[in-house]
């Protein structure tokens, strides 16, 4: 029998703190080696301007095997539905069975977050009282939910385009985290003496100028995921101490990097590694205070299995979800 878990059930079952220490304990085991998983595949439909990608991946220690299935909408938004939806299919690596099929849609939202949260940790300043938010969706939020709980913060700025909607963001936030959050006009509003900055939005060019960046800052970039977008200006990726989920998914995928370099900003060897290597403790981090740092997270199928699985077995534990014969 397979257990079928719907988003609500999804969101019943995840902890954004129990999720970030399993973001870092996973992506440790992939920068030392020991998972499976091949650079997704993107399926482009020009037709509605939209995406598919197949990410699968294996975790040898937690024997966890699952595939997610997730397309790129842009045109959602207009539409009043999320631009990435997404469902991942769980299997048990003996036999082939499928164990479970989920709502991928919100543990992509937090896993990502979850990440992202578990690099600042380790990249960022002690001290990081004020961050920038470029963007006003979900993954915005599910940042703040997320960096809040490995750095304090005094104050919040957000900016996206649509000033309503930022508005909105700030007020919800403020009221529900009992923390400063306010809406600014302009990026560079925001940007400008931010110690960590994040750049969570659906732009093809840089929202992000390097000037703008106080220096001792760390950057989390997560919303450019294609080789001819990008969120951050080749003077931004040059002055920074550059980490990647994934140096293969970086060098395809990566094109806040990818432009920089063809643009002659930054050479080849500008990755310092993979943050996995810095989880594990064989790649060095910040090295002083004064460093800018930057996280490029694309997202990877092992954060998916991680996170899968782990929902898998609380469901089971708690007797949640349905089940059906397929």
């Amino acid at each position: 029998m397979a257990l079928i878990l719907d988003e609500p059930t999804v969101a019943r079952l995840l902890d954004m703190k129990e999720l970030i220490d399993l973001m870092e304990k996973t992506l440790a085991e992939f920068s030392s080696g020991r998972a499976v998983q091949p650079v997704r595949a993107i399926l482009g439909m020009e037709r509605h301007e939209s995406f598919m990608g197949v990410m699968p991946g294996y975790l040898p220690a937690a024997d966890a095997l699952a595939v997610k299935l997730v397309c790129l909408v842009p045109r959602n938004a207009q539409r009043g539905m999320p631009t990435h939806l997404a469902t991942i299919v769980l299997m048990n690596p003996e036999t082939g069975e499928t164990l479970a099929i989920m709502d991928g849609r919100l543990i992509t939202e937090m896993r990502t977050a979850a990440v992202s949260a578990a690099a600042a940790r380790r990249l960022a300043r002690r001290e990081t009282p004020v961050l920038a938010l470029l963007g006003s969706g979900v993954q915005a939020r599910s940042h703040l939910d997320a960096m809040r709980l490995v750095r304090t913060l005094g104050e919040v700025r957000v900016h996206s385009p649509n000033a309503g909607h930022r508005e909105r963001f700030a007020q919800d936030a403020a009221a529900e985290l009992g923390i400063p959050v306010r809406a600014v006009d302009s990026a560079e509003a925001a940007v400008r003496g931010a110690d960590l900055v994040v750049t969570a939005t659906a732009s093809h060019t840089p929202v992000v100028r390097g000037a703008w960046l106080e220096p001792g800052c760390h950057v989390t970039a997560v919303g450019a995921c294609l080789r001819d977008w990008r969120e951050l200006d080749g003077e931004a990726v040059a002055g920074a101490r550059v980490f990647v989920d994934s140096r293969d998914a970086a060098r395809v995928e990566a094109g806040d990097l990818i432009l920089a370099e063809r643009e002659g900003a930054i050479g080849s060897d500008h990755v310092q590694g993979e943050i996995g290597a810095v989880f594990a403790g064989t790649l060095g981090g910040r090295t002083d205070e004064s460093q800018t740092t930057l996280f490029k997270s694309l997202g990877l199928a092992v954060e998916d299995v991680a996170t899968a699985r782990h929902v898998y077995e609380l469901a089971r534990a708690q007797g949640v979800g349905t089940e059906v014969r397929l």
